[in-house]
Order: C-alpha cells, then sequence, then structure tokens
C-alpha cells in the first residue's frame, strides 16, 4: 500500500523523564496489527512459507506457467478489493469523485490505444511504477508498525523511505536479470542510447547511496532506542525479510520470471489481508456502509472464501486475452488488464494513507487526532496532484512522440548497447547474438550464442538458437546436436522439436523426421509450420489423405501461409490415386 510519512506535530514542551518513567506513563498498546502469529504468517515471515511451496512448484510447472498464473489470478486479481473501496465507499468516492470518474476513463483510453499501436511506453510506466507500488507497500507497513509503537518522528519515516527507495531500487539496478529487462524496455519504448559508461556511474552512485542510507537509517534506530523513542522491532523484522526477500527474488534465482511471482504473492497477501481487516472493521463501525461493501466485509469465515473467490474471478480476465483471436476483442482486454494495472497503483497512492485519521482509527492505531493534523504545505493539494502526473505524463508522451515518428533504436543497435553494459550477462548476450543472426551476421551470432552457453550451460533458448545458426551454416551434424541438447534442457520445446525433425528429414533420416514433428505437434498443436512441414513429408509417403489434413490444419492457424495452399491443392489432386 502506498502510504506517506507521518507529518511533523507539534507537541508541548515537557520536563524530561527517565526510561522506565516514559515507559510506565500509560498502558502499553499491542505491536501486532492482529496478534504475534498472523502477522507473521501475513505481513512480516510471509517469504519463509512461500519459498519452499514455490520450490515444490517448480517441480512440476514451468516458470512461464506459474508467471502466468500468479500473473492473472495474483497480481490482477488483487487489484479488486481496492476498486471495490473506490467504488463501494460513498464518502471516500465523494471526496475523490473527479479522479475516480476522470482517471479511469482517461488511463483506459490510453491502454486501449498502447495495444492497438503496439506503443511500448505503457508497459514501462507500468513496470516501474510496479516497482514503486511494491516499495510502498513495505513502506506503509513500516508506518503502521511504527504507529503502532508510538513512534510519530516525520524524520523517521523519512528516513524509512529514503531506505526502502536505496534498497528497492539497488536491487533491480544491479540485478542482471531485472535490470537488462528494464533497459530492453525503455529502448523499445523510444529512449535514446544510454552509454555504457554513464550506466556504469549511475550504478556505482546507487551503490554509495545504498551504503550511506543504511548507515544513516542504523544510527536512527540505534539513537531511537537509546532515548526510548518509540522504535519498533516488528517495523525492523518486516523491513529486513521484505528486503532481503526482494533481493531473492531479483538476483537470487535463475528464473526472474519466478522471482517476480514470488514477490507477487508475498505483495498480494499482505494486501488482501490488510484490506479485509480494514474494510471489516469499516463496515462494524461505520452504519452508513451498505450494499455490496456491507455483504462482502461482515464478519463471517464463509465471507473469506467469497471475498478470494472474487478476487481469483477478477484475476481471470488476465487469463482470457492470449484465448481470444478477435483482434479487437484482444487489444480491449489487453487494455483493459494494462489499465486495471495503473489504477491500482494509483488509487492506492490515495486511500489509505496511514495518517488519515480513518484509517489510523479502523487499524487499531492510538493517536489518530494528533496524527491526522497536517504539516504546513507551499503548494495546494491540486497543484501537488497536477506536478505529480506531470512528471509522469511529459516523459510518457516523449517516448511515445519517438516511438510513433520510428526513433526507436534498432533491434542491433539497442541489444549491442545493452550486451555491453551487461557482459557476463548470458541472455544479453544471447538476445545480442539473436540479433547479429537476424541481420545475417551468422558467425558472429555462434560466438555470442556458445558465450551464453559458457556462461549460462543451463540455458535452452541458446542452444537452439546455436543449432539453427549451424543450420544456417550448413553443418547439419552441429545443428542437430544442439537442438538435441536444447530439448534436453527443456523437454516441452514444440519448435525445437520440428526445428529438429526438419534437420533429420534433410538428412535423410524421414522415420526420426516424421517422430519428431509429431512429438512437435502434440507439445503444440498451433505450430503451423510442423503441420505443413509434416504434410510434406506424407505427402511423399504416398498418404495423401493425412497430408491433406495437416495442409488444412496449418491454414486454419495461417490463412495467409502461401506455400501451404499450394501444396494442399496439389495433394488434393492426388488423393485417391
Amino acid at each position: 500500500m502506498a502510504t506517506r510519512a507521518l507529518p511533523a506535530v507539534k507537541i508541548p514542551e515537557e520536563r524530561p523523564r527517565s526510561r522506565n518513567q516514559a515507559a510506565s506513563a500509560s498502558p502499553k498498546s499491542s505491536p501486532w496489527i492482529l496478534d504475534r502469529w498472523r502477522d507473521l504468517v501475513l505481513f512480516v515471515g510471509t517469504p519463509v512459507l512461500l519459498i519452499p511451496i514455490f520450490t515444490a512448484a517448480q517441480a512440476r510447472w514451468s516458470a512461464q506457467d506459474i508467471f502466468l498464473f500468479v500473473g492473472a489470478f495474483g497480481a490482477m486479481g488483487h487489484h479488486l478489493p481496492g476498486m471495490i473501496r473506490a467504488y463501494g465507499d460513498r464518502a471516500l468516492f465523494d471526496r475523490f469523485k473527479v479522479r475516480f470518474v476522470v482517471a479511469p476513463l482517461s488511463i483506459l483510453a490510453v491502454c486501449v490505444w498502447s495495444s492497438i499501436y503496439d506503443i511500448q511506453a505503457v508497459q514501462l510506466v507500468a513496470m516501474a511504477w510496479g516497482i514503486w507500488h511494491g516499495m510502498m507497500q513495505t513502506y506503509g507497513f513500516c508506518r503502521i508498525y511504527d504507529a503502532k509503537a508510538a513512534a510519530r518522528a516525520a524524520i523517521r519515516a523519512r528516513v524509512d523511505l529514503a531506505l526502502c527507495f536505496a534498497w528497492f531500487s539497488a536491487a533491480v539496478l544491479l540485478s542482471p536479470m531485472r535490470f537488462r529487462t528494464l533497459l530492453e524496455l525503455y529502448y523499445e519504448s523510444g529512449g535514446p542510447v544510454v552509454a555504457a559508461a554513464a550506466v556504469a556511474a549511475i550504478r556505482m552512485a546507487v551503490v554509495v547511496a545504498l551504503g550511506v542510507v543504511t548507515v544513516v537509517f542504523l544510527w536512527r534506530q540505534w539513537s531511537d532506542w537509546r532515548a526510548a523513542r518509540g522504535a519498533s522491532p516488528v517495523k525492523i523484522t518486516l523491513l529486513v525479510s521484505s528486503i532481503a526477500f526482494w533481493w531473492y527474488c531479483n538476483n537470487g534465482v535463475q528464473n526472474i520470471l519466478v522471482g517476480i511471482a514470488l514477490f507477487e504473492v508475498f505483495h498480494d497477501v499482505q494486501y488482501l489481508a490488510i484490506v479485509w481487516i480494514y474494510n471489516r472493521t469499516r463496515v462494524e463501525r461505520d452504519k452508513t456502509i451498505g450494499g455490496f461493501m456491507r455483504f462482502v466485509f461482515r464478519r463471517s469465515g464463509a465471507l473469506i472464501g467469497v471475498y478470494v473467490g472474487l478476487v481469483l474471478a477478477y484475476g481471470a480476465i488476465g487469463l482470457t486475452q492470449s484465448a481470444v483471436t478477435a483482434e479487437w476483442i484482444r487489444h480491449g482486454l489487453i487494455g483493459i488488464v494494462t489499465a486495471s494495472a495503473l489504477l491500482h497503483f494509483y488509487y492506492d497512492g490515495f486511500i489509505w494513507k496511514v495518517r488519515e485519521t480513518q484509517t489510523r482509527n479502523m487499524l487499531g492505531i492510538e493517536g489518530a487526532g494528533a496524527a491526522a493534523l497536517a504539516s504546513p504545505r507551499l503548494f495546494p493539494a491540486w497543484v501537488r496532484h497536477s506536478l505529480r502526473w506531470a512528471a509522469l505524463l511529459i516523459p510518457f508522451g516523449a517516448l511515445c512522440s519517438a516511438q510513433l515518428v520510428g526513433r526507436v533504436v534498432p533491434p542491433l543497435e539497442r541489444t549491442e548497447k545493452v550486451a555491453e553494459v551487461l557482459p557476463q550477462d548470458a541472455q544479453a548476450q544471447l538476445n545480442y547474438g539473436k540479433a547479429l543472426h537476424a541481420a545475417g551476421r551468422v558467425e558472429e551470432a555462434v560466438s555470442r550464442y556458445e558465450f551464453a552457453i559458457r556462461r549460462n550451460p543451463s540455458l535452452a533458448e541458446a542452444e537452439f538458437y546455436l543449432g539453427l545458426a549451424k543450420k544456417d551454416l550448413g553443418d547439419l551434424d552441429g545443428a542437430a546436436e544442439h537442438y538435441k541438447r536444447s530439448l534436453l534442457l527443456d523437454p516441452k520445446s514444440a519448435k525445437a522439436e520440428s526445428n529438429l525433425a526438419g534437420v533429420l528429414l534433410t538428412m535423410g533420416l524421414r522415420a526420426e523426421a516424421r517422430q519428431h514433428y509429431e512429438r512437435s505437434l502434440s507439445l503444440n498443436p498451433g505450430l503451423q509450420i510442423a503441420h505443413k512441414e509434416l504434410a510434406d513429408l506424407l505427402c511423399a509417403a504416398g498418404e495423401y489423405e493425412s497430408a491433406v489434413a495437416h495442409y488444412e490444419q496449418a491454414l486454419r492457424i495461417q490463412p495467409d501461409f502461401r506455400e501451404a495452399k499450394e501444396n494442399l491443392d496439389f495433394a488434393r489432386t492426388l488423393v485417391g490415386h
């Protein structure tokens, strides 16, 4: 949950008290949101449970399958509770009516337009904002636990925010996998080339800033402890677990898709739990809340199941886009999914502030009245809000313009620049090799593929493309060897099966080629090239009816497949002969 630092509040001066007097002045409130064990499971120690669960899941499902499932049912599904509050809480809606009406219409229109014209800047914004959003949720929980411990100093909040920002951003910028993805998307969005020396300088500055901020944070915690200023040990534990888990997900996993899914589940569990707690308390205390919100958030164990079911149902929208063939429907669904994420990030930036009296009351935080007092602001709220949007929309507009007028860095140049920045990253070198390959520089591509394999021997994609390059160079034995290695690493690769079959067919091994074509189509019945080439093989073997069936299937998948159409016409003339 995105929150802001608690404002400074003037407190009447009083004579210094000893640590014991300060501790006994008032009854000690609970440092937990719920209680020790539920907080540890839902908010603080969740990563300890998630890592073994995901390890077991990877033994059964691929990283791509896990990522798609979590991305749909988790990432998109958890947007729903915030939407329910935004449009089901009448007082909140009346307070921010303009935002709740204008934002969804504007953002949805931009997202659908971006999908139709393949504008990558929206995806770049979503990725960067998503990282910020995850960081701010951790910071929000820090504010809650500090408030539970009656730690209200504004300087403490600012130091916590600086620590979260430093560690979360450093984990991304220093992660070869995550930084490569971010940099590639930046170039695809129309961003100008950044020199490798400049990137190195930025990353070094991040390391220095990380050290400085961490030292300041530790000094602040030590000072608070010595002065008995209400430092929260639960907050410290939360920071350690969240930051360590974020680093593990970005730097400690072999597949970044698994890392993203891991942290997403942690984020979703925290979010769904805290929103349930907040809304249930709100419904119990505020009799003006009615309708759907009152129905879902009543105190009932069965309704927790309804709540989770609604979240999963909303998340299912994210899975439908890949199954839709009609272009206009698919673009609409992609726009809805992207807009849902951006609206979630935006709404959470102002509807869950810990400094708000109502938020503190619903979470059982003492001193709600004092905390709600706002510190003086230089500009009115609407000006500050407009400046934030301008900071987002100006660079976004510049990137969109660059892409629309064709000023995007060409694939060969941008993959080269990423490879320069990440010279030891296997995937970066592989991507550069693929761009060289596409440009006809096959021998140079081979050296990049081989380097990628040396750096990461389990990279099936590098073996696949090395097999493709060997075939282009006329080395059929080498091509077959690398395709087989690719299949050992990724047995479910339909394209590797199909390409291997093509090489075997060229070598005259028809029976083996047929087996691999059939295996390819059992893995992916939608691979039109495999249908066409298997049909060619069957036609040569005199099995014309079977060949016709595969030609027809290839044309159903790709109606403009000219070679399949011509061969189908020929095969039909031979049926019955």
